[in-house]
């Protein structure tokens, strides 16, 4: 049996009892016969061997801008209840910074039955509504109800799955979306995710569902565009502050800066990737 049909059916067969094949698999599959895998790979599955180990506590202990920032490259994972997994690339996140902050959901250290999550733990899932429809998923940080916002993620793994679970929250006939659209906003990406509220005070050191896993290749200060906030235009001089953080050139962001990304560009060289 020629060798790419050998492999097609050991997938077909591993298949039947895991939605999603293990990366080792398609990493044979897209391997060159001389085993070069580099003109073949698919760009989805340029992330370390299914690195289970997931970011522990003292990953998420640190202050709000510092881990909104740390957050850039690093990976969600979310296990469906089918046991399929999706995978997503962090590339957008604000800080909102608690008690001082008027744009954030604590300011002046009120902590109410909503908001909650944010007075917890770093590491705890603070998930709010808006408009009575969407969900936003934020991760708590060092500072009393401070949190960071997830904006925007790059999908890696179960594309196909978002893709279903999006357009099931589109109303009428729909296109397709295309992989850029699947998580560039953070009610996108709550929605390809399968996020609701009943993620609100899930721990990501602990919980089955939903962690995150540390990426590679990790971006720079070089690599980060700082900027305003989305949303906060009422919030007087907190609108102004530079509380949001993407990677510079990424398709994936929700909203780019573009007059911040010249002034970079001005300042020195793009850098590589």
């Amino acid at each position: 049996m020629p060798r790419k049909r050998k492999l097609l059916a050991q997938l077909s067969a591993l298949q039947s009892n895991s939605s999603f094949p293990p990366f080792d698999a398609l990493e044979n599959l897209n391997s060159a016969p001389d085993g070069d895998s580099s003109a073949k790979s698919s760009k989805y599955f340029v992330i370390e061997k299914k690195n289970s180990s997931r970011l522990e506590a003292d990953f998420f202990n640190q202050p709000c801008i510092s881990l909104a920032k740390s957050f850039l490259g690093q990976i969600l994972v979310r296990k469906l209840p089918d046991g399929r997994e999706l995978w997503g690339r962090i590339v957008e996140t604000e800080a909102y910074l608690g008690g001082e902050d008027e744009a954030s959901h604590s300011k002046g250290g009120k902590q109410t039955q909503r908001n909650a999550a944010m007075f917890m733990k770093p590491g705890t899932l603070y998930v709010y509504q808006i408009y009575g429809i969407y969900f936003c998923v934020n991760v708590s940080s060092q500072g009393e109800g401070a949190a960071v916002l997830l904006r925007s993620l790059e999908p890696l793994q179960g594309l196909e799955a978002m893709r279903e679970l999006r357009s099931a929250s589109r109303k009428g006939p729909t296109k397709p979306l295309k992989d850029w659209q699947l998580c560039n906003g953070p009610s996108k990406l709550c929605q390809a995710f399968r996020i609701d509220k009943a993620f609100d005070q899930r721990d990501l050191t602990q919980d089955a569902a939903i962690w995150m896993v540390p990426g590679r290749d990790l971006p720079g200060e070089q690599d980060v565009v700082t900027t305003t906030r989305i949303g906060v235009g009422n919030r007087g001089e907190w609108a102004q502050k530079p509380l949001r953080f993407y990677l510079r050139g990424n398709k994936f962001v929700s909203v780019v800066d573009k007059k911040i990304e010249r002034e970079m560009a001005a300042a020195g060289p793009f850098p590589c990737s």
